[in-house]
């Protein structure tokens, strides 16, 4: 039977307890309506561990794997999405730089990224391009001793205030296909050229800068190649797996979140002479969205376990995100129903938690893209 080890139950009770010992509903409300990251918080976890536990101890990581770290996302998004996920996305697209970074790469950026010195980026997203990472209009031309980069990237998560990002670029001929002519190049934001465009106030994540990059001729030496040249398209692929479990723990404790306070309410609150977890409509409701989490739970788990052991399943990435996504998305709607007038209103938090679940089943593929992955692996190759 599949239970979590001694050391993992450990793991989830500490970011649980860190969880409720720092986060705060008022500083939510206010971190989210005025777009600010929590700073204090992050450094917090950082020093707690909670920050890069899944990238290699001699990089001050934790040395553990994606199921820890899915562990930490959902206790943390649990006590609070809004937070809990500011604080997940901390170290985003790291997981590219643990697999496929040099040791001069990793040694100058993990530490940093695990110690809470240095947000992390990924840049792969384009604007006419949505969440189709292939089609890459970023260019980077080979000069004699260095490249040359120039282009835009879309929606990038702490655009603007990361210290590295890690783009991919077309460096192969016009007519080459993308599975051999994209590489993925790690830029310093100090490097000239780069220029951050905030987004400003979105519907949901908003304690995460977002921002759309432009690079114009920006100049990169050899060893800012991730890998090699022409190796971006598996790195890329490779790295959708991981990230689509990364989402899912969010959602999970997305889910969960709206759960709690929805159970709290309907025990508490009475209509018409009864409690409204009398109802055997609520039951019903109840119900649904208690199984719903549970299979979110076990995909996510499954799915990471596998990552961690060298048999990554891609379809079962995606189930796992798109199954936690969907989940957060309806029990929201559930909670937001059962809470009445009260559901949209901010004090209640749950408007909030809502605006979150749909940011996160939007990005890096959104529901119909899973299912394309998902149907392609069940099907198989048709000729």
């Amino acid at each position: 039977m599949f239970q979590l080890t001694k050391p993992q139950k450990e793991i989830q009770k500490a970011a649980k307890d860190f969880a409720k010992g720092e986060f705060d509903k008022e500083l939510a409300y206010e971190l989210d309506r005025d777009g600010v990251f929590p700073e204090e918080i992050w450094k917090s976890a950082a020093d707690l561990g909670f920050i890069g536990i899944h990238f290699p101890e001699k990089y001050s990581g934790g040395g553990m794997g994606l199921l820890e770290n899915a562990l930490i996302s959902e206790e943390l998004c649990r006590k609070d999405p809004s937070i809990g996920s500011a604080i997940v996305q901390a170290p985003i697209g790291c997981e590219l730089l643990c697999q496929f970074g040099s040791d001069k790469q990793k040694e100058s950026y993990l530490p940093k990224v695990a110690e809470g010195e240095l947000l992390s980026a990924k840049a792969l997203a384009e604007t006419r391009s949505g969440g189709d990472y292939t089609d890459v209009q970023t260019n980077a031309d080979h000069l004699s001793a260095q490249w040359k980069l120039s282009g835009k990237k879309a929606y990038v998560i702490n655009g603007g205030k990361a210290g590295f990002y890690i783009v991919t670029c077309k460096t192969g001929a016009e007519a080459d296909p993308i599975e051999k002519c994209l590489t993925m190049f790690l830029i310093d934001a100090g490097n000239p050229g780069l220029i951050s465009k905030p987004y400003g106030k979105r519907l949901g994540n908003n304690l995460v800068a977002c921002s759309e990059m432009t690079f114009e001729d920006v100049l990169l030496e050899e060893d800012n190649i991730l890998g090699k040249a022409g190796q971006g398209y598996f790195q890329l692929m490779t790295y959708l797996n991981q990230e689509r479990l990364n989402l899912a723990g969010q959602a999970l404790g997305n889910a969960l979140a709206s759960y709690d306070r929805m159970i709290d309410y309907v025990k508490g609150r009475e209509q018409f002479g009864r409690k409204i977890a009398e109802f055997q409509v609520s039951k019903h409701k109840i119900a649904e969205m208690a199984t719903r989490i549970e299979l979110s739970r076990l995909i996510l788990h499954k799915a990471a376990w596998l990552a961690d052991n060298n048999k990554t399943d891609p379809a079962l990435c995606s189930m796992a995100k798109m199954t936690a996504c969907r989940t957060a998305m309806e029990v929201g709607a559930h909670t937001i129903q059962l809470f009445g007038g009260y559901g949209y209103m901010t004090e209640y938090e749950v408007e909030r938690f809502y605006r979150d679940a749909k940011t996160l089943e939007i990005r890096e593929g959104a529901r119909d893209i899973q299912n394309e992955v998902i149907a392609e692996a069940a099907i198989g190759k048709i000729k």
